[in-house]
């Protein structure tokens, strides 16, 4: 009766602190990188005959704010906006300043270089001189007409990769079989990014750019997710599942730069928010619709690791729960009561 007794109080004290810990990691996750937005080392091109002195005042007034690219006029800047080598470039000219930008990579970036760079293209020379002197900000690429702050493409983030986590644990509830598991989260992912395509590009316009390309990559960002979280799940139990929600959410996800760019957020966690699912995902969404597949190879790579990863994983969780039942065929054993192997979270249906 007392061991019984101090389970349930066991039980009510991780109930009420378990909750409170998760609340503060997520306020702290989501809050401080919101907080710390700033430029780090943003890549920056600079064209025109004033560049270097151009590029001198931006570094004075904003020191380690820029990485600059030095580019031999407006067109190879244009095209280095367009590729995604930087987020937008300064070209100066006899009469004037162009600031190229591409809100389809980030919006709030955008808005930064216009702002930033304005001031410092103001001329020293007489009024009559300063009266023909102009600022033009050109978004090379715009995002879309629909969402041109980016914040229905930044809300879509979020819902997938909660449901990436919870497909990882249904498909582990579901299907104790690795080959089964593996083939239901390959389905359920295809499904999944193909439904949220035609809600972000058929319905919402969000995003465009090709229909299947678009729900290739939301399709690849929810089983990057799934099979992570499953195949944790398999190998370690519970903790392995608790482990794997707990990155995708309270790591991923905010230090994704879904809103803002990874330059922005504080280092290392702009980098590690890149090497994570959701970070790779949303630049490569936006490399895929926007900017006809540059800048997608690295992102690509990321979730393809992910992916192959979880479902190695899931795969030797299977191996390992199929040992301890072939031993049991000739040595049966009698497990110790509520244990259960690795990947069995939940009792047989038979027991």
């Amino acid at each position: 009766m007392n061991r019984t007794l101090n389970q349930q109080r066991t039980l009510l004290l991780a109930a009420m602190v378990v909750p409170a810990l998760l609340a503060a990691l997520a306020v702290a996750a989501f809050a401080w990188a919101a907080a710390r937005i700033a430029p780090r080392d943003l890549p920056l091109g600079v064209a025109g005959p004033r560049a270097a002195a151009m590029a001198g005042q931006l570094a004075t007034h904003d020191p380690g704010a820029f990485a600059v690219h030095y580019y031999a006029g407006e067109a190879q800047a244009r095209a280095a906006v367009r590729h995604r080598d930087v987020y937008g470039a300064v070209v100066t000219t006899p009469r004037g300043v162009r600031v190229l930008t591409a809100s389809a990579a980030s919006p709030l970036v955008a808005k930064f270089l216009a702002g930033a760079a304005a001031p410092q293209a103001s001329p020293t020379a007489s009024p009559p001189a300063a009266q023909a002197w102009s600022v033009r900000v050109v978004d090379v690429v715009p995002a879309s007409a629909k969402d041109p702050r980016g914040i229905a493409f930044g809300a879509s983030l979020l819902p997938l990769v909660l449901i990436g986590s919870l497909t990882g644990v249904i498909a582990l509830a579901g299907a104790r079989a690795g080959l089964w598991r593996i083939a239901a989260l390959l389905a359920a992912s295809a499904l999944v990014g193909m439904i949220a395509a035609g809600i972000m590009q058929g319905w919402l316009g969000v995003i465009p750019g090709n229909w299947a390309a678009n729900g290739a990559v939301l399709g690849l960002i929810v089983l990057a997710i799934s099979s992570a979280v499953s195949g944790l799940g398999g190998l370690l139990g519970y903790p392995g599942l608790a482990l794997g929600a707990l990155l995708m959410v309270f790591v991923g996800n905010p230090f994704s730069a879904v809103t803002s760019a990874p330059e922005m957020l504080p280092l290392p966690v702009g980098t590690i928010g890149q090497l994570m699912p959701a970070g790779a995902g949303q630049n490569l969404l936006r490399s895929a619709a926007f900017f006809s597949g540059y800048g997608a190879g690295g992102h690509l790579a990321v979730l393809l690791i992910w992916a192959a990863a979880g479902l190695t994983a899931i795969w030797a969780g299977s191996l390992r729960q199929r040992r301890p039942a072939q031993a049991g065929t000739t040595a049966p054993a009698t497990p110790a009561a509520g244990h259960r192997p690795p990947g069995h979270l939940w009792p047989s249906r038979t027991a």
